[in-house]
């Protein structure tokens, strides 16, 4: 007969078992454990720290559509624009290409200005009309138009409740040709840049009507509810997150790239069962916290149940025919339980019938290497209760020989399974989600940490480190 590694803990066991044949059933009482200093430790805090990059570029073309390339005076060419008694203009305005500087947490929106003039002046005294007015004279045409900047300054700020505010400020216009117009030579350049700084308030007050507060809170709840639910692993359980609270590192503007670094704090559990949803309110930001990268504290919760289902599927109905003693002896595994009574070790139950039939129990304490990435049971050894119950009949079973296979048999290699969940792991965050967004990262650590054989369940805790960063080339912003 061929036996499978890691299973010889079982097979030495149903020989144990059915070598102390007796017509009697052999029931002991079940193991109490006492109460120790053991308990679960709260799960630590989890961290993801994402750096995401957003290219300004496609934020540059946007504003080249969003901000109008011509500006006139009110009802040009036709109307006038009366600076008191003695002077009227019109002007046409057109901007050249505009220029957005980005640094910290402003943003400079410039552009240079070219425009032309048409004006007459005429004779007043103290507000008394003395003379017509003179043919209209022009500044900007034959010469070339005259130059102006132009711009606008925006600070962002984003506040703990999910509200984007933006303080606008419109710089003074700094003209850089001037305009001289009619027969006295006239420089009406200063009443042209008072008429053109009305016209961007009016622009300044529309921007900071639209976008001067931006409240996120709607689109972060959806986020939190979506990171807050359940998502099936498939073959591996349920996964959920648990948010904490989020949290904004720093933000900040460089050349064409904008640089957000959020914050994530998780307590991440993995169970068989799913658990229930509940619909909580994203609480505000916390303050923020420097480290990079992610470290995630993992608990999987493995209910005994389950793993005692596991288990049968390798071991129920299972026959061990056994030569020791003048009759040959055999052996059927029935069911096979794993439980816990919050104590170091896990309690398994063995129900068996052939020669011999009737239940045992063994303890042992998990443990797990991290030097060699093996997992298994050591200081294996059966209930008191089952020894009293076996004592009379096969006392010579209980020796170190066979308690040492048994510790040998329980021992499973996760070096190859670690191994390939970090190299899944990496495949999955070096991706393209969608177009023009792509996350580039690395899972560097994954290991165990802890095994908890509680009462109703084993918690198996694991911490994983690593990078996880985004790059947005291209998006599609909506205003």
């Amino acid at each position: 007969m061929i036996i499978k590694k890691g299973s010889g803990f079982f097979y030495l066991l149903a020989g144990v078992l059915f070598i102390a044949s007796c017509s009697k059933k052999i029931i002991p009482d079940k193991p109490f454990l006492s109460q120790t200093n053991f308990r679960l430790d709260s799960l630590p805090d989890s961290d993801i720290n994402i750096p995401v990059q957003i290219n300004l570029k496609p934020l540059y073309r946007l504003a080249e559509e969003f901000v109008d390339t011509v500006f006139t005076s009110p009802n040009w060419p036709e109307g006038w624009v009366e600076d008191g008694c003695a002077t009227r203009y019109k002007y046409y305005f057109r901007r050249g290409p505009l220029g957005l500087r980005a640094s910290g947490n402003s943003f400079d929106l410039d552009f240079t200005g070219f425009y032309k003039i048409i004006g007459s002046t005429r004779i007043c005294l103290g507000g008394t009309i003395l003379s017509p007015w003179t043919p209209p004279c022009r500044c900007g045409f034959a010469e070339g138009e005259r130059r102006v900047n132009v711009g606008f300054n925006f600070k962002v700020n984003i506040l703990p409740d999910y509200k984007i505010i933006n303080q606008v400020t419109r710089k003074e216009p700094v003209a850089l040709d001037k305009c001289e117009v009619c027969f006295w030579g006239q420089n009406i350049t200063t009443q042209v840049m008072s008429g053109m700084k009305a016209e961007l308030d009016l622009s300044k007050q529309a921007i900071e009507d639209s976008f001067g507060i931006i409240d996120l809170r709607p689109q972060v709840q959806q986020l939190w509810q979506l990171i807050g639910a359940s998502y099936n692993l498939g073959g591996l359980g349920w996964l959920k997150m648990n948010p904490q609270h989020f949290r904004l590192n720093n933000f900040f503007a460089r050349n064409d790239s904008l640089n957000i670094f959020f914050g994530l704090t998780v307590k991440p559990v993995v169970s068989f069962e799913r658990p229930p949803d509940f619909n909580t309110l994203v609480p505000k930001m916390a303050p923020p916290a420097l480290p990079g990268g992610f470290n995630l504290f993992l608990d999987a919760a493995l209910n005994y149940d389950s793993l005692s289902q596991i288990l049968n599927t390798q071991l129920k109905d299972k026959r061990f025919d056994l030569n020791k003693g003048p009759l040959k002896k055999h052996a059927i595994i029935k069911e096979v339980r794993i439980y816990g009574m919050g104590n170091e070790k896990l309690i398994l139950k063995i129900e068996f019938s052939g020669s011999a039939q009737g239940v045992a129990y063994l303890t042992g304490r998990p443990y797990y290497d991290t030097g060699k990435k093996e997992i298994g049971l050591k200081d294996v050894d059966f209930d008191i209760k089952t020894k009293t119950a076996f004592a009379k009949t096969a006392e010579w079973l209980f020796n170190r020989r066979i308690i040492r296979e048994i510790e040998e048999g329980s021992r499973f290699d996760l070096s190859g399974y670690v191994d390939t969940v970090i190299h899944l792991a990496n495949s999955y965050l070096n991706r393209e989600w969608i177009k023009g967004i792509r996350s580039a990262g690395n899972l560097d650590r994954l290991e165990i940490i802890g095994i908890y054989p509680m009462t109703n369940q084993l918690i198996i805790r694991s911490n994983a480190g690593g990078y996880l960063g985004i790059r947005a080339e291209s998006i599609d912003f909506k205003f």
